[in-house]
């Protein structure tokens, strides 16, 4: 009797890049004052009180949640919007909660039907996972900041454009001129543009409004879409400014038959944010408070990171909003990730956002203030 020929299983994906940081991570933690890991942009705060108390307070919940989300919580999304990201009058219809963002970016050319041929667009330095949706639906990847950089037949293939604003790992923001742009070009093509704005509240400088600077626009603002969200969706995270990274609490909004689409798809996929989460979602986007209070600790850090950093030799690129520092100091990425780790300081390496980041180093700011004090010391001494 012969057996059915072998075969192997799985999808055939490259390793994760965060892999590449091992060595690194080891050289760090022979400090003797231990590593200070500014590589990953986890929050290490505590999730606001008024947030666990919501999830505690459902955490009876014996029956499914509904995908689309509960009616409260899509009217706290879309009262969010019009308070916070200068989008008014947004259907809570057009909502929809996600089980984190990244869920939705590595599957979403997947459920819009893309495939081969289709062509999806990302930034130049950008999280890798934009790559990885384009891939796991079959599709391609192409790297550019504005569709006019493509050639006119991969032009003629491009079916959704990913746009991150204020970026990953850049700190780049695009005005409102500039969205609106790329949405006019994108809806020429007949494409969808996806704008991921998980940083907005997180501006600094001229687009810090605590500061009398600018909000930082969303791709639903009347002044970017033309009061339409035709091939717009907005996506959007509470890891950052609630520090809910554990909680895998998101949401999406913006094209009505596109959502409808969505959740119709998650409904048959099983793709549901848990009830007490989303009561926990709702009260957190019910209080601007403790997302002021977690910028001001994160603006407090950044002052002390930027000129340690400068006089270690590094010059900070862009910045202008978001968690991360994005620096260089004309070198090799891996030499100045090493040079870093022999300070005990983990760093995130440039060249896994793409060729583009080849020489920087992205320096996050979620270190505990502890953390990021040793951290300011030990590099500017290296640089005294």
């Amino acid at each position: 009797m012969s057996s059915a020929p072998s075969r192997t299983f799985g999808l055939n994906l490259p390793e994760y890049p965060w892999e590449a940081m091992a060595p690194y991570v080891q050289l760090a933690s022979q400090h003797p004052d231990g590593a200070v890991n500014l590589s990953i942009g986890t929050p290490v705060d505590p999730t606001p009180a008024l947030i666990r108390e919501a999830l505690a307070a459902a955490a009876d919940a014996p029956g499914y949640p509904t995908t689309h989300g509960t009616q409260s919580l899509r009217a706290a999304i879309a009262a969010w919007y019009a308070r916070r990201r200068g989008v008014p009058g947004l259907d809570p219809q057009d909502i929809m909660p996600t089980v984190g963002s990244k869920e939705l970016v590595a599957w979403l050319p997947l459920l819009l039907g893309l495939g081969e041929g289709d062509v999806v667009v990302r930034p130049t330095v950008a999280y890798p996972t934009y790559d990885m949706g384009a891939v796991l639906a079959g599709a391609t990847p192409v790297a550019a900041d504005d569709l006019e950089e493509l050639d006119d037949d991969v032009r003629a293939r491009v079916r959704l454009v990913w746009v991150n604003s204020p970026g990953n790992p850049t700190g780049i923001v695009r005005s409102a001129a500039a969205l609106r742009s790329l949405v006019g070009s994108a809806r020429a093509a007949g494409a969808v543009v996806a704008s991921d704005e998980c940083y907005a509240e997180l501006g600094w400088g001229a687009w810090d409004p605590s500061e009398g600077g600018s909000p930082v626009p969303s791709i639903l603002d009347p002044a970017v879409s033309g009061g339409s969200n035709e091939l717009l969706l907005s996506v959007y995270s509470l890891s950052k400014q609630s520090n809910m990274a554990g909680y895998r609490a998101a949401f999406v909004a913006g094209d009505g038959a596109i959502i409808a689409n969505l959740v119709n798809s998650r409904k048959h996929a099983g793709m549901i944010v848990p009830a007490p989460v989303q009561a926990a979602m709702r009260a957190a986007l019910s209080d601007d408070a403790h997302v002021a209070a977690q910028k001001d600790l994160y603006r407090k850090r950044r002052e002390l990171l930027v000129p340690a950093l400068e006089a270690f030799g590094l010059r900070i690129h862009h910045s202008e909003a978001g968690l991360y520092l994005w620096a260089t100091a004309g070198e090799d990425t891996w030499t100045t990730v090493e040079r870093l780790a022999k300070l005990g300081i983990v760093s995130g390496p440039g060249s896994i956002y793409g060729s583009a980041g080849d020489g920087f180093v992205r320096i996050a700011l979620t270190g505990s203030d502890e953390r990021v004090a040793a951290a300011a010391r030990r590099l500017a001494a290296a640089g005294g």
